[in-house]
């Protein structure tokens, strides 16, 4: 792959397409159009570069949107690439890196989410998002985490695989309530030898591999040699181990001989399209996932998915078949892409009769109800925010409200949350914590007045977006100190409301303070306005609660070994990573203690004697 080739300075304010088109390679590659303040506008891919960016100029294209883009270029930027292949992949990359306006975006605040089985000794069966690492098997992705925890309670079922921590499990005396309701066979107390739990977690990792039918003839093989033996108890764990197998694959949806494949369908709409993904493993259906792109007006479904494809299977394994409920104008070429990032051929189809067929039915029917949702829901925030203009005087209706909120316990370990809600409602990605340093212990209004400081100090450096409206957690007091960070940072330029609780504190008789008016606005109980504040208020009080208990549990957990002579930082985290936690160490022996890496005897005893 070539390094990005950039044109020639164009003189005046006006792209010179003519002449870039001129000097511009027949190659594969990757184009990236820029407007006149350096803003990235659009993103992408070409077989023929020349031929395919000359379409944008040398044509009226029809699409007002497309014209208007076209309007704004002021500089085009390529990346030659070796094959077609990798110039779909850098697309999708950099799409999803640098977002830029006129692309349609899938955003997605989580990463999918995997069962994993942990390499130890009797390993643990456990939930897991993030990155993979270490010598941990990961089955997965699947499509949500409501199919990963009804794939482990079946597991847990089948095969009594241990879910506790590594440190709950070294330091058990006896067995727990898991092994009593028979979700566990309880390892850590050695009621089951550590060939029986290998062979278990085995069979586990071989119905998730989607190796179910297999599994279920060898078992059955098993038991009748158990019984030949009279291993009576063993042929009857069997027995009831292949019953549980054959309820859980008749529960699910069978899909005609399928056996891995992903169904993708898009609900289009003017505004808002929902393009939904269900996962098929094994012959089972494992669920599905809703996603809700940013795209331009009136985009096309089959341009929906093209950029679907690219984006969504970039990190995550790709199936050997993808159904499709739109054919792109590009299928081959996305296949072939896919294909060679998998190491696989990939095929992609929208089937016409069959089980496959039903499957997409059902994918397009979850699709139409899941947008129908998310519209009625946006429909209901518009009334909302246009409530909120009218109540609060805005020049227009709000499309970003920040929310700010502190919470400690006595003035300790003060942290202040900041929420951030839009159009769509709670906007996750820009949530943001601040610890609260340098103030009295227990002055909110100190607290609030650093925390706007430092929140819009990255506003006004250009490094945050600006909210339309700043609300604030508290009375007059909270107002004022919020008031005053703003100027601080010599930032006017946004509404700022207080939402004090009102003379009985209770729902519905909040108090709107706005530095404008005389007395407090008390919006009516029913209002959506209100509702929609209340809510905002709320997860901003939850936000600083979550964030205040564990900036104070962290501190407590480690306060405690401070006091201890020769135990700095690394020693304190090795101890609490082996034990797992303050509770367990306290309770810890010396010749326990002694077994941790770089903790000697002699410290191990001072660490003894500190605790008892």
């Amino acid at each position: 792959m070539n390094p990005p080739s950039e044109p020639e300075p164009q003189g005046g304010d006006e792209f010179d397409a003519r002449s870039f088109l001129q000097q511009l390679t027949h190659a594969p590659g990757v184009y990236r159009m820029y407007g006149g303040a350096g803003e990235l506008l659009y993103v992408g891919k070409a077989r023929n570069l020349r031929k395919r960016v000359g379409t944008y100029f040398l044509r009226a294209s029809g699409n007002a949107r497309i014209e208007s883009m076209v309007s704004q270029i002021r500089r085009i930027e390529v990346t030659v690439t070796h094959t077609e292949d990798e110039a779909l992949i850098l697309e999708a990359t950099l799409i999803k890196e640098q977002q830029p306006r006129y692309n349609i975006l899938y955003r997605d605040d989580k990463s999918y989410p995997y069962v994993r089985l942990s390499a130890h000794a009797f390993p643990r069966i456990s939930y897991y998002r993030g990155e993979k690492r270490g010598r941990d098997q990961y089955f997965g992705p699947f499509p949500s985490a409501t199919a990963v925890r009804d794939t482990l309670y079946t597991l847990q079922k089948l095969f009594l695989l241990r879910p506790c921590r590594d440190s709950f499990f070294a330091h058990r005396d006896r067995a727990c309530l898991q092994y009593q309701i028979k979700r566990c066979s309880g390892p850590c107390v050695g009621l089951i030898s550590p060939e029986d739990y290998a062979r278990d977690v085995r069979n586990a990792a071989r119905l998730l591999e989607g190796r179910g039918d297999e599994l279920a003839d060898e078992l059955a093989v098993e038991m009748e040699r158990a019984a030949e033996a009279l291993a009576f108890e063993r042929a009857a764990r069997l027995r009831d181990q292949i019953s549980a197998l054959k309820r859980v694959r008749e529960s699910r949806s069978m899909t005609g001989g399928a056996s891995e494949l992903d169904v993708i369908a898009v609900a289009p709409h003017p505004s808002q399209s929902c393009v939904v993904v269900m996962s098929v493993r094994d012959g089972m259906n494992m669920g599905h996932r809703s996603h809700f792109p940013r795209h331009p007006p009136h985009a096309a479904p089959e341009a929906l998915l093209e950029s679907f494809l690219g984006q969504h299977y970039l990190g995550i394994p790709t199936p050997g078949e993808i159904l499709l409920s739109h054919v792109p104008e590009e299928l081959d070429w996305i296949a072939a892409a896919l294909g060679q990032t998998a190491g696989r051929r990939i095929r992609l189809a929208k089937p016409q009769r069959g089980a496959k067929l039903r499957l997409l039915e059902m994918a397009q029917n979850t699709a139409n109800q899941a947008l129908s949702a998310r519209l009625a829901d946006m429909a209901s925030m518009d009334a909302r925010l246009l409530e909120l203009q009218g109540a609060l005087d805005l020049p227009h209706p709000p499309r970003r409200l920040e929310c700010f909120d502190i919470s400690h316990t006595g003035g300790e370990r003060a942290v202040a949350s900041c929420v951030v809600f839009n159009e769509h409602g709670p906007l996750k990605t820009a949530y943001r914590k601040f610890n609260i340093e340098g103030i009295t212990p227990g002055d909110d209004y100190a607290a609030i007045r650093q925390a706007v400081m430092r929140r819009f100090a990255r506003v006004k450096g250009g490094e945050v977006q600006a909210p339309d409206l700043l609300l604030i957690d508290g009375g007059q007091g909270q107002l004022d100190a919020a008031l005053e960070g703003l100027e601080a940072v010599d930032f006017t330029d946004v509404r700022v409301v207080g939402v004090a609780k009102g003379p009985t504190r209770k729902a519905g008789m909040e108090e709107l303070i706005v530095p404008e008016r005389a007395h407090p606005l008390r919006l009516p109980p029913d209002s959506p306005a209100l509702h929609l504040i209340q809510r905002i208020r709320d997860e901003a009080h939850r936000f600083a609660i979550t964030g205040h208990r564990g900036r104070r549990d962290k501190a407590r957990l480690t306060s405690d070994l401070d006091a201890i002579e020769g135990l700095g930082p690394a020693r304190k985290r090795a101890l609490l990573r082996h034990f797992g936690g303050l509770p367990q160490l306290r309770r810890a022996a010396i010749d326990d203690l002694a077994r941790v890496e770089g903790i000697s005897r002699r410290l191990a005893e001072r660490i003894y004697r500190h605790f008892q």
